[in-house]
């Protein structure tokens, strides 16, 4: 009962981000801080995905590339599967969702998987954590592309298609970046591995001080006055309906191909998750000008639901795995087809 209580409390991140909200709310910024700020931010945008890029492993993804079937089942279950899901919640709007939260319910539906809790996670639950690290570093790799295609694509006419400023600014401060950090691993990968913890704390304080841009600029604009209670429950239902309803259709669907029990686990884990890392940078990026604090709340609280859960999930898989073939499967990252 205890174990079940501790799951269920929220990370300290978590709390840190629900203390920055409530800074936010108090003392937004304005005027020529909120400018200043905002210019602050691109800069981070483009140093974080300079980091992202440079610590993303190849050598893992090269290794992994063979074992196609369960890195495609990851790609079409993230940028497929997921969206489509997620469109179900456009019958809600108006009467339940309104437009700014249906569109940040969607924009979560198209981002890559994580990489920290994917891969975490998968080996928490005894899975192919060689699998799992190959397929989140593609997914991160295709998000990159993927993501303001399928906001162009499926927001188009919405009010939040993706414009010609949109490409261009997601081009400079995103895809750029990111290739160039590509580029400089062979110089900076050694030392983004010897750093990992730096570069998770350099994550986290940039997505707060996005997050603070992002809710100042919606508290300014009125965010409160529109944005109660029953929308925050609503928000949690809908992200808990549509966690629970990935996490329903991957583990059916990688039984039915007849994945292992251990590539299984990969699918489940890299196929459910949803990066904030990456979709708070993109949302400042691709929504420039719109209500950002609105459209990135799903994200957030998407967020902690899939930490809970599936911190609950994982712990279920590894109580299972109690005979010896169980943990082969985990050792063999490429069982034969």
């Amino acid at each position: 009962m205890l174990n079940r209580l501790h799951a269920l409390r929220p990370d300290p991140f978590t709390l840190a981000i629900m203390t920055v909200v409530a800074i936010a709310s108090m003392l937004p910024a304005r005027g020529i801080a909120a400018e200043s700020l905002g210019h602050l931010v691109k800069v981070v945008i483009v140093v974080l995905f300079f980091l992202y890029g440079a610590r993303v492993p190849r050598e893992a993804v090269i290794a992994n590339l063979s074992h196609w079937r369960l890195h495609a089942m990851i790609t079409l279950c993230t940028f497929v599967m997921f969206p489509l899901l997620a469109l179900l919640s456009g019958a809600l709007v108006p009467h339940v969702l309104s437009h700014d939260l249906y569109v940040g319910i969607v924009f979560l539906s198209v981002l890559p998987s994580t990489l920290q809790a994917s891969i975490v996670f998968t080996s928490l639950a005894g899975g192919n954590v060689p699998a799992a690290i190959c397929s989140a570093s593609l997914s991160s790799l295709l998000g990159v592309v993927l993501t303001p295609a399928l906001v162009a694509l499926l927001l188009n006419g919405s009010g939040a298609s993706v414009s010609l400023q949109s490409i261009e600014a997601i081009t400079a401060q995103v895809l750029l970046p990111f290739i160039a950090g590509q580029l400089a691993r062979p110089w900076l990968g050694r030392w983004a591995d010897r750093n990992k913890a730096m570069l998770i704390s350099i994550d986290r304080a940039s997505i707060l001080l996005m997050v603070y841009s992002a809710f100042s600029e919606a508290v300014v604009g009125g965010l409160w006055h529109r944005f109660g209670p029953a929308d925050f429950s609503i928000i949690i239902a809908a992200d808990i309906i549509l966690l629970a309803l990935v996490l329903v259709a991957t583990t059916q669907l990688a039984r039915r191909a007849g994945f292992s029990r251990a590539d299984e686990i990969a699918i489940v884990f890299c196929g459910s998750k949803k990066s904030m890392v990456v979709g708070l940078p993109m949302a400042n990026v691709l929504f420039a000008g719109q209500a950002v604090g609105v459209i990135v709340t799903p994200l957030m609280v998407f967020h902690q639901v899939q930490l809970i859960a599936c911190a609950i999930l994982a712990r279920r898989y590894a109580a299972r795995q109690t005979s010896p073939s169980s943990s082969d499967a985990t050792v063999n990252p490429l069982p034969a087809r």
